[in-house]
């Protein structure tokens, strides 16, 4: 009954394009993803889960090489260390089909459009973006760090002290007429994730030594 209310849940979204609930999102991921999700990355993909199903809600969202460079990168810092890690392909793949989005293609225009970044100076990748960017940008939390991403990667973001780098960025923002405040906020909090997870990683590495030792003792 369940399996058939799922399939008739895919006919209807692809077919008249109604929009999925969170709730028939979460359903068809975990149809799509059969297994046990690591307690430390729970959060992570359901925040992502929603967060997708939320913009495909949205009739101003365009999927545009930003988002495609935010959603693979994010999605590969924030489940380093995940076991077992071939189960990655398929827990993106799963996030994108249970929210009507297109794995493969997110993948294929997020290394297109990085190759066309790399090695280039701040200036010539503002340069870039505003060539490439042709409409207004859609404004969200992974399209501001798709942009942090590729301007992280610049060839000179790293010669510049913290403040210079929050400028550099700042003025990057403001040159693309997205909200300084709001990336900014973006960027902290995606920070902040990650260096929690590596604190969490370390500990549970930490517990997993200290039982090992007491283990050995008995």
């Amino acid at each position: 009954m369940i399996q058939h209310t799922l399939t008739l849940l895919r006919f209807t979204y692809k077919k008249l394009k109604e929009k999925l609930t969170v709730s028939d999102s979460k359903k068809l991921f975990h149809e799509q993803f059969p297994y046990v999700i690591p307690g430390l990355y729970k959060k992570i993909v359901d925040e992502m889960l929603v967060e997708l199903n939320l913009l495909n809600h949205k009739n101003e969202f365009k999927q545009d090489y930003l988002f495609c460079i935010g959603l693979t990168e994010t999605f590969r810092e924030l489940t380093k260390g995940y076991k077992p890690d071939k189960h990655l392909d398929i827990l993106f793949e799963s996030l994108c089909n249970s929210t009507n989005f297109e794995a493969k293609a997110i993948k294929e225009i997020s290394q297109k459009s990085q190759k066309e970044f790399s090695d280039k100076s701040s200036k010539d990748i503002l340069k870039l973006l505003k060539e490439k960017s042709n409409s207004k940008l859609y404004p969200s939390r992974i399209l501001n760090l798709g942009i942090y991403i590729v301007i992280s990667n610049s060839q000179d973001f790293e010669e510049n002290n913290e403040i210079g780098m929050n400028k550099m960025i700042s003025d990057i923002f403001e040159e693309l007429s997205l909200s300084t405040n709001k990336a900014e906020k973006d960027i902290g909090i995606y920070k902040s994730s990650l260096s929690k997870m590596e604190q969490a990683k370390e500990l549970i590495e930490e517990l997993r030594i200290k039982d090992k030792k007491k283990d050995q003792k008995k």
